[in-house]
């Protein structure tokens, strides 16, 4: 496994990836946009074929990294891909960001417990904030600056 910025070729296999993981999933002109924006990171998991394991993406502004999501398809889950693509995340952005942040399902225990082992502390609740099922989302946030606010 290696981990690469998200090219044009990868992007059906994302949105596939997108389609079986989330309820309400990006459209494929929104990946696009993530893929090719500035103010993005896209970062992809493949294997040797160059076939996408999974994904993340990051938005910023300023110093401020924003998580907008993080999947593995379901076939490659509880392998550590998850972790690769935070860790390969962090790297690329704890000198030049203040921290990131994301938001998750209160419920995925799996999630919030993969997110605490990389630094990620809890730090405020979104009412309401999924639908399908209407759930309350986690704030998670990893500082850099290590000044928690």
């Amino acid at each position: 496994m290696k981990i690469v910025d998200v090219k044009p070729h990868h992007i059906d296999e994302i949105e596939a990836i997108e389609n079986d993981c989330f309820p309400l999933p990006w459209k494929r002109r929104d990946l696009e946009n993530q893929m090719n924006a500035d103010n993005c990171i896209f970062l992809a998991a493949v294997d040797d074929n160059d076939s996408v394991m999974g994904y993340v993406g990051l938005m910023f502004v300023l110093d401020e990294g924003y998580i907008s999501n993080i999947a593995v398809a379901p076939e490659y889950r509880r392998r550590g891909i998850a972790g690769s693509l935070i860790k390969a995340l962090v790297e690329r952005t704890k000198n030049k960001l203040a921290f990131l942040t994301l938001e998750v399902r209160e419920s995925n225990a799996p999630a919030i417990s993969l997110y605490k082992k990389h630094g990620f502390k809890a730090v405020g609740l979104r009412k309401n904030y999924y639908e399908k099922p209407k759930e309350n989302a986690l704030l998670m946030t990893l500082f850099f600056d290590r000044e928690e606010a």
